[in-house]
């Protein structure tokens, strides 16, 4: 069996994404540590997410190759899925926290869903898919 483990989502600063990530999103803070060149090695995982779950790295940008990169890693399309089974809930919690939705809510035919944005600007659906 292959699976994708973890996704890398290049950040300006390892502490405020972590604080973006835990508070504003809801996300758990599964490993955070100090590596040998004096980067971090920060993964977190969406709630309910167990071991098996894709998680993200998050990688602070070196040089300005990766810094012109933070936030518009995907060319200003969506590039992240969040999947919530519950998006009323969800959507009130991620406003009540700052998140920026860049839509009202709808629904399609796959599902509820809104546009929001990270810390960075990159472009994340809220999705619950339809049953």
């Amino acid at each position: 069996m292959s699976r994708i483990a973890l996704v890398t989502l290049v950040v300006d600063d390892y502490d405020e994404a972590i604080r973006f990530y835990t508070e504003a999103l809801g996300f758990r803070l599964v490993e955070d540590a100090l590596r040998p060149d004096d980067s971090r090695w920060v993964v977190v995982t969406p709630p309910g997410v167990d071991g098996s779950g894709t998680g993200l790295l998050l990688a602070r940008a070196k040089g300005e190759d990766q810094r012109a990169r933070v936030g518009d890693q995907t060319g200003g399309r969506v590039g992240f899925f969040l999947h919530t089974d519950d998006f009323a809930r969800d959507h009130a919690r991620m406003l009540a926290a700052g998140v920026t939705f860049l839509e009202e809510p709808r629904h399609e035919p796959y599902g509820s869903v809104a546009v929001f944005q990270d810390l960075y600007g990159n472009r994340w659906d809220l999705l619950q898919p339809a049953a």
